[in-house]
């Protein structure tokens, strides 16, 4: 064993006071910051960590020096040393976490189930055994085999083979939690843990020396996600006594070889291999930070050289020209948009803006807008194409605002929705759009209580697999509730499940019969207004020969109403969807919808008579409900049905809800065509006493299904007032 100098002893002792009396944070674990080398061996540092650290880095001197002399374990000891003390490299994810500890009570309930004793109860985000009835925190799956050691394999009966599952639980994402939580607690306990199980996990997955698909635990988002991760894991634990010159060791070598997995195996977009990709980006920003965080480690340089210059031209072609992500996935979009900001963050901290375009922040500008636009009042948002809404709580959804307001503090509207309204001003429109991409809000209002509509008609020329092929349908908010959640994804496994709820006749819009449209190539055509109304149309060529256009009016800023056209040479029968939204409990949400003149028989088409408007209302014990009334103008082949069918807030979950659906025969020369209204109203007795008539008034007599190019006219009756709606294309 070697021993150190009586003399360097003494002045590390005195230099660990020095330190210990400037540092400010509590609690922290050890503050001791320096770890008594005695006991160590050479032959418990990896060897590793001398080929991926650069020896001639300023300020590693010392770490050189005994490398050279053959004191491997000091060498590593005055690495540990190094970082221990450094001061000349910024992580602001992390910097005032460290000097003000805090964990959350989520924190800390992944910290704690990851243990051991605990049963080694990994987090794998989106999905959780059960929940805690006591506190509300999930209760994640256990890994712990019959011995009590872990079992990686793990693959609980209710999820079986799931792609996600297996990919997810390779990025580790309970062990930053944990970090944290060690260092609001200093519970020695959480370090101990990450060493055991990551070099568990380490030695179950070596590194292939050549990666592909299949090897999931070294593929895609897996090391890319472990390495951002793990540059402020170590810093959190970095003043442990239970960091020592072997883990660090053991950790560098790891890391290293982590990040130069990233680098030397780019993941290529399968639908446009020209086209930058989410996960393209994850893997960018893991290499850049990496270069940022660890300029010590050789390869440094080349991760940061490399990593800005694709950041760099990615950031161009990423968003379509209205600001939307080209993967039209507004989960995807808000992750891709966090991650250029964590990029310019550490940039401009650590003072190497210069790698990035001088310009960027300037292509987030409108990025950072559709999201405010697209959450509803209540900042929660729907399961737009492969979007999970159940993951965008309120407290992710405002501090993800709060950091697009760090990159446009000028924006005052910005300002006011990410600080809930405390400061800033209110917006005033009432209407959005994002006609490049395919996303439409007509709202009543901005605050909680107010009502909007989200129109989804996507143009997904490159057939991203994020986006589902859905076009036309809506979804509707009200003071809280969620009238007609989108379908959701529930999987992301290839199979049926998957494509049950990506089909158009799981949503709000037209279909053929097979309830599958063909084309996902949306269309803007207009935005205007009227005396009393605002109105947003749009169309997408569903199939060769028939194509939907639906406008929506925003009239009199308290309902909507929509013109539903199904135009071209097709003949034979059409479908209009409507579905229906849950009362937060389970698979009783169906049970809050009542059905409006549609055959009492469920899944069974019966004739209904002309004139007859069918639809659905709600009968909630609140004075929060909505009434939907449609009314065809031709009435061949008028039939309806209702069936109960499911939509998905989370992977591997669904609720039931109740939908129903209209049938009109189409003639090749003529058009099926509808009026929707949708009407909210308080307390469910006030239903009876609401008087609710539509019709075209664009056709003569006689004339009836007759398309118009360049427009559409109708009038609607509530309650005795008359409201003529038109648009007129130019």
């Amino acid at each position: 064993m070697k021993k150190i100098p009586i003399v360097l002893s003494m002045l590390l002792v005195a230099a660990a006071c020095t330190v210990e009396e400037d540092f400010t944070g509590t609690p922290g674990g050890n503050q001791d910051l320096y770890y008594t080398p005695e006991g160590g061996a050479d032959e418990d540092i990896s060897l590793g960590l001398f080929d991926v650290i650069d020896l001639d880095y300023p300020g590693l001197e010392q770490v050189k020096e005994s490398y050279e002399a053959g004191d491997y374990y000091y060498a590593a000891y005055y690495l540990l040393d190094y970082y221990r003390n450094r001061s000349n490299v910024s992580n602001p994810g992390v910097d005032a976490s460290i000097m003000n500890p805090s964990a959350s009570d989520s924190d800390r309930n992944m910290a704690d189930q990851a243990l051991k004793a605990n049963g080694y109860r990994f987090y794998v985000r989106n999905y959780a055994e059960s929940t805690d009835e006591a506190t509300g925190l999930d209760i994640y799956y256990s890994f712990a085999d019959a011995d009590g050691n872990i079992d990686w394999e793990t693959a609980p009966e209710s999820i079986g083979d799931d792609k996600e599952w297996r990919s997810q639980k390779h990025r580790l994402q309970w062990m930053l939690p944990q970090a944290r939580a060690y260092r609001a607690t200093g519970n020695e306990d959480y370090i101990d843990s990450w060493k055991t199980v990551y070099k568990d996990w380490l030695d179950t997955y070596p590194c292939p020396e050549e990666v592909s698909s299949s090897d999931l635990p070294w593929y895609g988002l897996q090391p890319a996600e472990r390495a951002i991760d793990q540059v402020s894991i170590m810093q959190y634990y970095l003043q442990s006594e239970n960091f020592t010159p072997e883990w660090l060791s053991v950790f560098l070598t790891a890391f290293a070889q982590t990040v130069n997995c990233v680098m030397e195996n780019p993941y290529t977009n399968p639908s446009d291999e020209e086209e930058a990709h989410n996960i393209t980006l994850t893997q960018q920003k893991a290499l850049f930070m990496a270069g940022v965080l660890l300029p010590e480690l050789k390869d440094a340089q080349k991760w940061l050289s490399a990593s800005s210059t694709t950041i760099s031209t990615m950031i161009e072609s990423q968003f379509n020209s209205d600001g939307v992500l080209n993967e039209l996935d507004p989960s995807y979009h808000i992750g891709t948009v966090a991650n250029y900001y964590d990029i310019i963050r550490v940039a401009d901290a650590n003072n190497l803006s210069s790698l990035l375009p001088a310009n960027m922040t300037d292509y987030l500008a409108n990025a950072c807008r559709f999201v405010m636009d697209i959450i509803y009042p209540n900042y929660s948002l729907d399961n737009f194409n492969d979007t999970r809404s159940v993951s965008w709580s309120k407290s992710v959804l405002t501090r993800n605002l709060r950091q697009y307001l760090e990159m446009f503090p000028n924006d005052d509207e910005l300002r006011w929705m990410a600080t809930e309204g405390a400061s800033g001003t209110m917006p005033a429109s009432h209407v959005q759009t994002y006609p490049v991409s395919g996303f439409y809000m007509l709202r009543t209002g901005w605050t909680a209580g107010d009502m909007m509509l989200v129109l989804k008609n996507n143009n997904n020329a490159k057939d991203s697999w994020h986006c589902q092929p859905d076009n036309g349908t809506f979804t509707l908010y009200r003071n809280g509730r969620r009238f007609s959640p989108d379908a959701g994804c529930y999987t992301y496994n290839d199979g049926p499940d998957r494509e049950t709820y990506r089909r158009a006749n799981m949503h709000n819009t037209m279909t053929k019969p097979n309830g599958a449209i063909d084309n996902t190539l949306g269309k803007f055509l207009y935005q205007g207004s009227g005396r009393n109304y605002e109105v947003v149309v749009t169309e997408n060529p569903s199939y060769d020969d028939l194509t939907f256009r639906r406008a929506v009016f925003l009239v009199d800023n308290s309902f909507y109403v929509l013109v539903d056209e199904g135009y071209g040479t097709y003949e034979g029968a059409v479908n209009l969807h409507f579905k229906g939204g849950n009362n937060d409990t389970k698979d009783a949400g169906s049970d809050m919808f009542v059905l409006d003149n549609v055959p009492s028989s469920s899944n069974s088409s019966e004739a209904v008579s002309e004139g007859t408007a069918v639809g659905m209302h709600t009968v909630y014990t609140d004075t929060n409900n909505m009434l939907f009334t449609t009314v065809p103008e031709t009435h061949d082949g008028y039939k309806a049905w209702w069936n109960t069918q499911k939509f998905s807030d989370k992977i591997d979950t669904a609720l039931r809800r109740k939908v129903y659906r209209i049938e009109l025969d189409k003639a090749a020369d003529k058009a099926a065509r509808f009026i929707t209204v949708i009407y909210p109203y308080g307390a469910a007795s006030e239903f009876d006493s609401i008087e609710i008539s539509a019709r075209f008034t664009d056709n003569a007599e006689g004339q009836e299904g007759t398309f118009h190019a360049n427009g559409a006219s109708v009038e609607v009756t509530v309650n005795g007032t008359a409201y003529p709606l038109s648009y007129t294309l130019n």
